[in-house]
C-alpha cells in the first residue's frame, strides 16, 4: 500500500489542520520545503527530505538538519526555473510516490497558489494523485470521469475550471446545478460553487483537464 506523502511548503499552515495530517498513520513520507521547514522544526516533526533554495529560511536551521539530524537535502540556486514546491513534487514523482498532499500551498501570495495549481499537472501526467489542501479548500486536477460521494466529500461545495484548453462535453449529474454536454471554456464561470443534490455527484467529459476545487465555506 502506497501511503500518503506530505509536502510542507511555506504558505498558509494552520496547526489545527496541518498537524493531524502530518501525525496521521496514513502519512508515511514528509518533505519540508524552504520556509515550511520552520513549521516542521517548531512541532518536532522530522522530514524525510528537505528541498528548496532556502531564501526564506535561516542557514542555521538548514545546517541543523544537514549536520545534526542528517536529513537528505536537495538545495538549489535561488536563480532557477522552477518553484520550490514544483521541485519537491518532481522529487515525489522520482521516488514513485503516488498519493501526495501539499500543505502550505495556499496563502497570501496568489501567484504562488496559481503556480502550485499548475504544478498538479506534473503529478497527473505521472499517474499520481496530488492535491493542495488547507482548512477551507482541496484542489485537484482530473482528466477523466470522477464520482464524489457526499459522505466523503471535503466540503459541501465544488467548482470546476478548465486547465489550458476548453473541456468538451462536460456533464455533471447528481448536483444542485446539473449540466449535460457543455463546452466549458477557460473564460466560462458557469461551474463555480455547485452543491450536492444527491448522495453522489458524477463529473464526466470527453476531452481536457479540469481543476476541481472542493470547499467548506
Amino acid at each position: 500500500m502506497n501511503k500518503r506523502t506530505v509536502i510542507v511548503s511555506g504558505g498558509l499552515l494552520e496547526d489545527e489542520f496541518a498537524l493531524p495530517i502530518l501525525r496521521s498513520e496514513e502519512t508515511e513520507f514528509v518533505i519540508g520545503v524552504d520556509k515550511g521547514l520552520e513549521f516542521l522544526h517548531r512541532h518536532e516533526i522530522k522530514p524525510d527530505y528537505i528541498v528548496g533554495d532556502f531564501d526564506s529560511v535561516s542557514k542555521e536551521l538548514v545546517n541543523y538538519y544537514r549536520e545534526k539530524v542528517n536529513v537528505p537535502i536537495r538545495e538549489f540556486n535561488p536563480v532557477k526555473d522552477a518553484s520550490d514546491t514544483e521541485l519537491a513534487l518532481r522529487l515525489c514523482i522520482g521516488l514513485n510516490r503516488k498519493e501526495i498532499w501539499i500543505l502550505g500551498g495556499t496563502g497570501n501570495r496568489i501567484d504562488h497558489l496559481w503556480a502550485n495549481v499548475q504544478c498538479l499537472q506534473i503529478a497527473l501526467e505521472a499517474g499520481a494523485d496530488a492535491r493542495i489542501v488547507d482548512r477551507h479548500n482541496q484542489i485537484r486536477l482530473i482528466d477523466r470521469e470522477i464520482t464524489l460521494k457526499k459522505k466523503e466529500a471535503f466540503g459541501p461545495y465544488f467548482s470546476l475550471f478548465p486547465l489550458e484548453m476548453p473541456v468538451d462535453e462536460l456533464t455533471i449529474r447528481g448536483a444542485k446545478y446539473p449540466l449535460k454536454n457543455h463546452f466549458l471554456k477557460p473564460t466560462d464561470s458557469l461551474c463555480v460553487s455547485n452543491e450536492f443534490e444527491e448522495e453522489e455527484v458524477t463529473i464526466s467529459f470527453v476531452y481536457g483537464k479540469v481543476i476541481l476545487m472542493e470547499t467548506r465555506d
